[in-house]
């Protein structure tokens, strides 16, 4: 009797169904030890806490799964499942996102915060479309220019060499605006470029023209940004829509909360970066006039009308401007600082 109740008993337990532990191959090319890794091995940590070990995050820093470009195709694949990517991988899912990346649209974060958390449903919604959920947005920075020579007013980017970044459209539509012909190259050409003279300017956040070490073969820095740079941390809609609810909302809360702070340390960093580049001994120029900003404003709305069909819906366009407008005249928006 006791012998016909062990071998049920063990039967059943053979027959009961274990919870599967999900790994989640993530892909950046942020390297290893930087801010974004740090932030991801935190979100890691406690995800794991939440979920008894039951979800968690396999990581690939610094690239070694390929670009972005290849990463997203990766994720298509089933060979990865999450990503943090800037705007150039959002744009391989959708291009409509990339309306955040148009030229000169915010004017500080402020703007940026705003029109993120008014535009979600469309912007994740288009991500979701396509079968990849938002854990969280965060972003490169506002993107300005280092040259060699001072471009004080827009006409002055017409004596530039102007680097763009091969396949930019968004690069593309703001340069030709300005009436000025960039050398499209490979990111990895950029700084053997500046060397040989073969261009003498370059577009990056404060961070990353530190990071590149590009302000080295630069004098002077634009206090107008071109643009905002988007990022994001994605993962596969299948699976998140396959994890137990429980584990579904620890990962996408806590991918909130972990977003938010690697936002606020990016801005933190960009800030801090634009000191140390000026203490190296680049020249920060001086603000424009109004009349000077208004022209500004004028290639802005051009390049972004050029863009309107080909990466996101004028529709979208519009409606983003004149939520921008209202915000704007509330007074809200000069509540943070402006980038430079």
């Amino acid at each position: 009797m006791n012998c016909s109740k062990a071998f049920a008993a063990a039967v059943l337990f053979a027959a009961a169904p274990v919870s599967a532990e999900t790994v989640i191959k993530f892909a950046t090319l942020a390297p290893a030890g930087s801010t974004w890794m740090k932030v991801m091995t935190e979100f890691d940590k406690e995800l794991q806490a939440k979920t008894g070990g039951q979800v968690k995050f396999k990581f690939y820093p610094g690239g070694v799964q390929g670009d972005e470009k290849d990463v997203v195709r990766k994720m298509r694949l089933g060979q990865l499942q999450s990503a943090g990517v800037t705007g150039v991988g959002l744009g391989e899912i959708t291009p409509e996102v990339r309306v955040l990346d148009a030229p000169f649209l915010f004017d500080n974060t402020a703007e940026v915060d705003h029109v993120l958390k008014t535009f979600d449903k469309d912007l994740s919604g288009a991500l979701e479309a396509k079968g990849f959920a938002l854990i969280g947005w965060t972003e490169v920075g506002f993107v300005q220019l280092f040259t060699n020579t001072p471009v004080k007013a827009p006409a002055d980017a017409k004596r530039v060499k102007m680097w763009m970044w091969e396949g930019d459209p968004i690069a593309e539509a703001a340069f030709k605006a300005f009436g000025v012909e960039p050398r499209p190259l490979s990111i990895t050409d950029v700084m053997t470029s500046l060397q040989t003279g073969l261009i003498d300017g370059v577009y990056a956040s404060p961070m990353a023209a530190l990071a590149l070490q590009w302000f080295t073969k630069t004098k002077f820095v634009s206090p107008v940004p071109l643009a905002y740079s988007a990022g994001a941390v994605i993962v596969s809609k299948k699976i998140v829509d396959g994890l137990p609810a429980d584990q579904k909302a620890a990962l996408l809360d806590l991918g909130k909360k972990h977003m938010r702070r690697l936002t606020e340390l990016g801005r933190a960093e960009n800030e801090s970066a634009l000191k140390t580049v000026a203490k190296e001994g680049l020249t920060l120029v001086e603000k424009p006039s109004p009349e000077l900003l208004k022209q500004y404003e004028e290639i802005g709305v051009k390049a972004r009308r050029d863009l309107a069909g080909k990466l996101y819906s004028a529709q979208l366009l519009e409606r983003i401007e004149k939520s921008l407008v209202e915000f704007r005249k509330s007074g809200k928006a000069g509540a943070a600082k402006r980038p430079s």
